[in-house]
């Protein structure tokens, strides 16, 4: 089993947006649910595609990731 990274965005218009870099896939949905459902659904069709075509699937190698944060930086903005 393949692992990848996803990157999930929260767009301004609503839903969220997935992008999967490594193989250049893409999709979005309404809910982060849905999202990473559809990504989900967008990698398995993109690598059954290139195994019939009979093209190399890239495999990414991922470390385990012991926990992902999130920081915010101030900024000071000049007048």
């Amino acid at each position: 089993m393949a692992r990848y990274t996803v990157l999930l965005y929260e767009e301004p218009e609503g839903g969220y947006s997935v992008l999967i870099p490594v193989l250049g896939v893409a999709t979005q949905g309404e809910t982060i649910e849905e999202a990473l459902k559809m990504a989900r659904e967008a990698t398995n069709l993109h690598v059954r595609g290139l195994i019939d075509d009979g093209e190399p699937v890239l495999e990414e190698e991922i470390p385990p990731i012991v926990a992902s944060i999130e920081i915010e930086v101030p900024v000071p903005v000049s007048a």
